[in-house]
């Protein structure tokens, strides 16, 4: 049995060594280069923002007397766009009140800057005159000798009548020398004051108080503007918060204005590795979510110099000015972006 099966397997081995060789066709060697990243273009997800917004809210509580503007109405720098102060108001009347008593204080002093300037001059020639005075008795007195008047009552027949008599002294005693010192540098101090006083009002009202009376006024003027909200820029009223009759404060917030003119997508998901392939300047493709057949172009207008971490990324902010917009695109959509790298 074991010669049998020997013998198969020597005619079986013989037979393979005798078939011919199948050929292999090599399979060609493919060289993959990994396309840069800028020419397939970078991709990044955004928002769609305004140029400028700003949320408006009033410094001061109050009720709303008056809304000038409605959701969509187009308004100017330092256009009024609502303001408080209802009848029972009392911090309102208040302010009104204080600013009309400073004005008319600031008036007051205005109109009596002329009568001020004659009554300081004469104030300040008297207490000149009387500080010479007191200076020429104190040199006298350092000298020496020297007389001052007395009184002496003279009996004419049965009555006393007072007369002026002139006494001689040689040395005044250590006492008279100090008054008269002391007399001096009270006149001269009241001269010197007389002086600051002139300065004050020479060229005009008295420049302390008109310092004053401005501050003043211009404290009392933002207290009443507390009570208004103004326009700050060039721009459209996008949603109103307020009603006539509202009691309102600082926490609530009254308008949200934006400056449409112009408008931008700002990139929300452009890591570090990304962001270095893009530049100032660069053209990109900006398509919105819900309009994606409709795309829009636009150009990098800043790269943003600080990082936040989302997700454990780090991100930049990129901004892009569209040079066109589909006016069904509104604020906050979301688009995709890809940047183009220029040939």
């Amino acid at each position: 049995m074991k010669r049998i099966v020997l013998g198969l397997l020597i005619v079986w081995g013989a037979a393979a060594c005798a078939a011919p060789r199948a050929e292999v066709t090599p399979l060609p060697t493919v060289t993959l280069s990994e396309p840069s990243p800028v020419e397939q273009g970078v991709m990044a997800e955004g928002r769609v923002v305004p140029a400028r917004e700003t949320t408006l809210a009033f410094s001061a509580y109050g009720t709303v007397a008056e809304v000038y503007v409605k959701a969509g109405d187009r308004v100017r720098a330092g256009d009024v766009l609502a303001r408080l102060g209802g009848p029972n108001d009392a911090a309102y009347a208040a302010a009104q009140a204080e600013l009309v008593a400073v004005q008319q204080a600031l008036d007051a002093l205005r109109r009596s800057a002329d009568l001020a300037r004659a009554q300081a001059w004469i104030a300040l020639r008297q207490a000149e005159e009387e500080y010479e005075k007191a200076e020429n008795w104190y040199e006298e007195l350092q000298e020496g000798e020297y007389t001052y008047p007395v009184i002496r009552y003279v009996k004419i027949g049965p009555r006393r009548v007072p007369t002026i008599k002139m006494v001689k002294v040689k040395e005044p005693d250590a006492e008279t020398l100090e008054d008269a010192r002391a007399n001096m540098e009270l006149k001269k101090a009241l001269y010197e004051e007389a002086q600051r006083a002139y300065e004050r009002v020479k060229d005009g009202p008295d420049a302390e108080q008109l310092a004053l009376l401005e501050a003043r006024l211009k404290a009392a003027q933002a207290s009443v503007d507390a009570f208004t909200l103004i326009a700050p820029f060039d721009g459209t009223v996008m949603d109103v918060n307020i009603a006539v009759g509202d009691q309102v404060g600082p926490e609530r917030w009254a308008f949200r204005l934006a400056d449409t003119d112009t408008w931008y997508v700002e990139t929300t998901d452009l890591n570090e590795l990304e962001v270095v392939q893009v530049r100032v300047g660069m053209r990109a493709t900006v398509v919105a979510d819900a309009l994606p057949n409709v795309p829009m172009r636009g150009v990098v207008e800043s790269i943003g110099q600080t990082f936040y971490v989302q997700g454990g990324d780090i991100l930049y902010r990129v901004k892009i000015r569209l040079e066109e917009k589909d006016p069904r695109v509104l604020w906050g959509m979301t688009v995709e972006v890809t940047f183009e790298e220029e040939e």
